[in-house]
């Protein structure tokens, strides 16, 4: 006989979109190992959603490696437009032990935690109050469908999800069936019916979560920042690409290659990054839209190459998806360490273009329009993204994208009189931008060299070197600079203009930011929002006018020294009364953020002592490099110095099979260091 139990209790877990305007959102989240499937799981879950006119945000914390490890994929759905991953967690599908033990103590009342109940377990002490557990009998369910390989149990606790959280179960069959279409019938029909066995079993033992959607009239497109930023470069009119897999970029790569012929782009995997932004400057010398992408490590061999764009004033953008450094670093996670690189990316003053997108719509635009200013003022233009903004994925508004972008091609010529003289490529003029012709087009014969050079390209840095020529070419080239500043629009202030607090940010922190308002509001703290998508040039004069008038200043960022914070005050003058610095490799959440406000607006300095979320990561790391994953953290306790130096946690390890003490592990407070495990026999 089935039993039934009712979530709805006392607390929902719902999330909502800030007071007065609450909205119908959950979040789930899937964790297990590198390998395990994660990735086509949460995809067939936001595809299923998005299909249904819900919105999606979905962000994937994965390892540098192929199997193996932990990888966290966090999926929030809203009837509305949701802007980041959150920090509330409804639903948890765990492919794994070590995930159970690490996520279900997250699980906020009224959720549901599920796991192939033939291999796994979870401790009811993991569990909160009003979270029911969901042990799926994998093998009894299965036990006629022949043969299954192991991913399935993702397969069949998204059925079971399906039914939780209000999804229609014949929309995952439809996307299964598109998925696994290229495998033949009978693989999309054992996937269906796995997933089919989940959903009824979820159906006959536990009440669906207490939310009722409105779905949306439209299918919602979902698309990476990465996708976008390739998909408006080629709106843009990008015809040349060049680059060296590097993540986390690799995928703007993946997505012209894909699309290639029927864009009618060129495309090319090159040896290295310095032949890349070679490449990508000679295409735009030659005349066609040109476009590379890289990370930290392939921007810096970039570098050199990017001085010569400016020398020659040939049109070129460059897109840096900004992960952990400095070297290696943190090769899948995100960081906004790389700005101060930007600023200096290669030796002597030239005119240069810094843009940050906040959004993957805003990618879509940002590469479109890149490629338009590049051409316009002849220079290069660099776009700085992340690991998160370029590699999560989320819905976008039907109309959201638009193919008629602008495209602007500045003074090019086609055609030169005869009757003018000799054609003077880098003519003098007020607005520092000169004629510019194709190479072969009549008439148009020059020199183009990376020394500095007069007016028709003749060198001036060897017997013919002038200093008053020297002089004036460096000024005109610098004079672009103004006409780039007066096309670009200026930043506009977000929120109350009397708000108590303005937090200042930009690039892929804005979703964090935007959230964190209204958790600010249920907090009684009224914040604003200001976020600089233009860095270079800035506008210097909207900025001081907006901060101005503003009470308290916070700049939030993802790097350990506030480089933008250092930005702000050497172009603007303005130093800001707090910095919030998160440089783990992991994104602000908004209530992290909303908290440390407060706590800034209180008087209370941000405490930098390692916390006991990240004492357990490090118990969790010593435990995988020493002990085999044998063990997990058991409990927490606080400890004075006692002879380290400096105050201690105690994480007591039990044995990961039967719960037995393994002894205590001694962490620093202050430095993290891990000084010794002490045997509990």
């Amino acid at each position: 006989m089935s039993t039934s139990t009712n979530l709805s209790g006392n607390g929902t877990g719902l999330a909502t979109s800030g007071p007065g305007s609450r909205s119908r959102e959950l979040t789930v989240g899937i964790a297990g190992a590198a390998g395990d499937g994660l990735d086509k799981t949460g995809d067939t879950l936001a595809h299923s959603a998005a299909r249904l006119g819900l919105h999606t945000y979905a962000y994937n914390s994965y390892q540098s490696l192929i199997r193996g490890g932990h990888t966290w994929l966090r999926l929030r759905i809203g009837e509305r437009k949701v802007h980041c991953h959150g920090d509330h967690l409804n639903f948890l599908i765990a492919l794994n032990q070590d995930s159970i033990e690490r996520h279900a103590p997250e699980v906020e009342p009224g959720g549901v935690i599920l796991f192939n109940g033939d291999k796994l377990s979870c401790d009811p002490a993991l569990v909160q109050e009003g979270v029911k557990v969901l042990p799926i009998p994998f093998k009894v369910l299965t036990k006629d469908m022949g043969r299954l390989l192991p991913v399935m149990q993702n397969t069949i606790s998204l059925g079971a999800l399906m039914h939780l959280i209000g999804l229609k179960f014949d929309v995952m069959s439809d996307i299964l069936s598109e998925t696994f279409h290229h495998k033949g019938a009978e693989i999309i029909q054992q996937n269906i019916g796995v997933a089919k066995a989940g959903y009824d079993y979820a159906r006959e033992h536990v009440e669906p979560y207490p939310i009722h959607w409105q779905f949306g009239p439209n299918r919602l497109p979902f698309m990476t920042g990465n996708a976008c930023l390739a998909f408006g470069a080629a709106a843009g009119g990008c015809q040349f690409y060049a680059a060296y897999p590097m993540s986390p970029a690799s995928s703007i790569l993946d997505w012209m290659t894909a699309h290639a012929v029927k864009c009618g782009i060129v495309v090319k995997q090159v040896e290295d990054e310095i032949g890349v932004a070679n490449m990508t400057i000679g295409a735009g010398h030659a005349g066609v839209r040109s476009m590379c992408a890289t990370s930290g490590g392939g921007f810096a061999l970039m570098t050199e190459a990017i001085g010569m764009s400016g020398m020659l004033e040939s049109p070129a953008v460059f897109i840096n998806v900004q992960r952990g450094g400095p070297s290696t670093g943190l090769p899948t996670k995100t960081e906004q360490a790389d700005l101060n690189q930007a600023f200096g990316a290669s030796q002597g003053d030239f005119p240069r273009v810094i843009v940050a997108p906040a959004t993957a719509t805003d990618c879509y635009y940002t590469a479109a329009e890149a490629l338009s200013v590049a051409e316009e003022f002849q220079l290069p233009v660099m776009i700085l993204s992340d690991l998160l903004l370029g590699e999560h994925t989320e819905t976008l508004e039907v109309d959201a994208l638009t193919p008629d972008v602008p495209i602007e091609r500045g003074e090019l010529l086609r055609r030169v009189p005869a009757d003018n003289g000799p054609y003077k490529r880098y003519k003098l003029t007020a607005s520092g931008i000169s004629p510019r012709a194709i190479p072969g087009t009549e008439g148009a014969i020059y020199v183009s060299g990376t020394d500095e050079h007069d007016e028709e390209g003749y060198l001036v840095s060897d017997e013919h070197t002038n200093a008053a020529v020297r002089r004036v070419m460096a000024a005109k080239r610098m004079r672009k600079m103004d006409g780039v500043l007066a096309k670009l629009p200026a930043p506009e202030l977000q929120g109350d203009p009397a708000a108590d607090v303005t937090l200042i940010g930009w690039g892929s922190t804005w979703g964090a930011i935007h959230d964190a308002l209204e958790r600010l509001a249920d907090l009684g703290v009224s914040a604003n929002h200001l976020h600089i998508k233009y860095l270079v040039p800035f506008h210097t004069r909207e900025v001081k006018e907006i901060l101005g008038k503003s009470k308290k200043t916070i700049v939030l960022e993802n790097n350990a020294t506030g480089q933008f914070a250092r930005h702000l005050r050497a172009e603007a003058g303005i130093t800001v009364d707090h910095l919030i610095l998160r440089f783990d490799g992991e994104p602000f959440a908004p209530a992290e953020v909303a908290a440390q406000v407060k706590s800034l607006l209180a008087g209370q300095p941000l405490d930098a002592a390692v916390t006991a979320a990240e004492a357990q990561e490090i118990a969790y790391h010593y435990i995988r490099i020493h002990l085999d994953d044998r063990a997990r953290p058991a409990q927490l306790i606080s400890l004075p110095a006692d002879g380290y130096g400096e105050p201690l946690w105690k994480v007591s390890l039990a044995a990961r099979d039967d719960g037995a003490p393994m002894g205590d592990l001694l962490i620093g407070r202050n430095t993290g260091a891990t000084y010794e495990l002490q045997s509990a026999h």
